[in-house]
């Protein structure tokens, strides 16, 4: 436990240095630089930006909406993503099938479908968590059938001695032999999901009368309101650094690593 403290706060420290410097040099961009306000604010400027958009209380609350929709999104995609997996080790057709899902589904952006989702769910959260549903699903299969390959023969041949059934051999061999990947497509997931969702606000608008950090950003476009813009921009940072330090850096440091099975 002590050694698992010491990694994460030796990750920690290394955020901070390096975001210090980024810093540092932002802020000598703006110094020497001689660039307008509306086209670099300085960092005093940006945290300005920022600490109004929290005491209005409109930036927590877009923050919020932002968080639940791509969490919902992520959940239904996971659960498709594991719906896939079964069927795709359940036999050769199922394999076959997800496989070739995968091969036209993948490469499609989500970008790509939006004239297609406006046209069918309109502008609302449910489009947006239709688009973070592509995002997630297509990389956690491919991340979920490369673990379920890379389990060792004797583990299935084990499993098939014991006469287990297609779910526990699912739930017992399957899953905890991906796990690894699982947790692997779960940051990918994520990452796509976090830009999806950013990218879909500022399309669709303000879902729920206020919108999202997305929306946060366009908004500001619209007023040239730069240091707000950028405010947003650092939300969007702060929000993914934070998820994939304190949620999957704490899930891989006592699961995958204390386990022995990092990738």
């Amino acid at each position: 436990m002590k050694y698992l403290s010491n990694r994460i706060l030796n990750k920690i420290f290394e955020r901070f240095m390096w975001i210090g410097l980024l810093v540092l040099i932002w802020i000598i961009a703006v110094l020497l630089g001689d660039f307008s306000p509306l086209i670099l604010p300085s960092p005093y400027k940006v945290l300005q930006a920022l600490l109004k958009g929290f005491t209005e209380g409109i930036l927590g609350k877009q923050i919020l909406i932002s968080i639940v929709l791509v969490f919902a999104g992520m959940s239904i995609g996971t659960l498709i993503a594991l719906a896939f997996l079964f069927l795709a080790v359940s036999s050769r057709m199922g394999d076959s099938l997800v496989t070739t899902l995968t091969a036209v589904f993948h490469p499609l952006a989500g970008i790509a479908l939006l004239p297609v989702v406006i046209l069918w769910f309109g502008t609302g959260a449910l489009s947006i968590i239709f688009i973070i549903i592509h995002s997630v699903v297509w990389p956690m299969v491919t991340n979920l059938l490369m673990g379920y390959r890379s389990i060792p023969e004797p583990y299935k041949i084990v499993g098939r001695n014991y006469q287990l059934s297609s779910f526990k051999m699912f739930f017992n061999i399957t899953l905890p032999g991906s796990f690894p990947y699982i947790l692997a497509g779960l940051k990918i997931s994520w990452a796509r999901a976090w830009r999806a969702l950013i990218s879909a606000e500022m399309i669709f608008g303000a879902v729920f009368g206020s919108g999202g950090v997305g929306w946060f950003i366009f908004s500001k476009r619209v007023f040239m309101d730069t240091p707000g813009m950028f405010a947003g921009i650092v939300v969007v940072i702060i929000i993914g650094v934070l998820i994939e330090d304190f949620v999957f850096g704490v899930i891989e440091s006592r699961t995958v690593r204390r386990w022995g099975m990092s990738l």
